[in-house]
């Protein structure tokens, strides 16, 4: 269910409908909203979501998600809660870290390739990098394929700016911590540039000393990713729905931490 807090915080960003919209009137969009969390959450196929659950067919959920991250919607949201994070001194700037972690694919589509874990079948990757805490500040989706070490400064730069302290928004953090798969000079030299420390094991030398620690949280926001099972198994032909379920997911995961803090 989608409580009064959070709706309060969806609703000012959802697009609004059109005054002489043509056809029967629509469901409710904080209805859609139920059901696509719940296809989120239960990983079942649009045609089968439960009509006796009032959040209409699902088609008419789809075509709503389809909507609304065409606007921008779950970006946004994810922006105003790290936005209300940072400004409870939740967001841990000292440090982020990086990842990727493969994820099955169904149905092909784009950014879908090879998996390097079973060549037969194909597959993608969820590029991770969170804070010091562990809060997913952003995700990218590519083939299964495609190297770590190529999506470092995207997702640096993909940092959107956080606001919620005095001064200007942020969306630097002081070191970025990485396995030997994050192993580059160039990239080194381009995070110095961006003001960043760069605090990545090198190939065939020793771990930087307690990265292994550092970096775990990293794993755990996987794990609290890929518990909503939509995100388990990619089943979205267009990488942009599926990226749609990847923002909202992290919203709720930031949700989730925002009410623990205010409890």
């Amino acid at each position: 269910m989608v409580d009064d807090e959070l709706w309060a915080l969806v609703e000012p960003l959802l697009p609004p409908w059109p005054e002489r919209s043509p056809g029967p009137r629509p469901v409710s969009d904080r209805l859609c909203l139920q059901g696509i969390l719940f296809v989120l959450y239960n990983d079942i196929a649009w045609q089968l979501l439960p009509l006796q659950l009032g959040f209409g067919s699902g088609q008419t959920c789809w075509r709503r998600l389809d909507r609304w991250q065409k606007a921008g919607v779950f970006d946004q949201l994810h922006r105003v809660l790290l936005a209300e994070l940072n400004a409870a001194g939740e967001l841990d700037w000292s440090r982020a870290c990086v990842d990727g972690s493969h994820v099955r694919v169904k149905k092909g589509g784009a950014d879908t390739g090879p998996s390097p874990v079973d060549r037969r079948k194909t597959g993608s990757k969820h590029h991770l990098i969170c804070d010091g805490r562990g809060t997913p500040l952003k995700v990218i989706t590519t083939a299964a394929n495609v190297d770590d070490v190529t999506q470092t400064l995207a997702l640096v730069d993909g940092i959107p700016p956080v606001a919620g302290r005095p001064g200007r928004p942020r969306r630097r953090p002081d070191a970025l911590l990485g396995d030997k798969g994050y192993d580059s000079n160039p990239n080194r030299n381009a995070l110095r540039e961006r003001r960043i420390l760069p605090v990545i094991s090198r190939r065939g030398s020793p771990n930087v000393k307690s990265i292994g620690k550092l970096c775990y949280v990293v794993e755990q926001t996987f794990a609290l990713l890929h518990q909503f099972k939509r995100l388990a198994v990619r089943r979205e032909r267009r990488t942009e729905l599926h990226d749609a379920f990847v923002s909202l997911a992290c919203s709720l995961i930031c949700y989730r931490r925002l009410k623990k803090t205010r409890a």
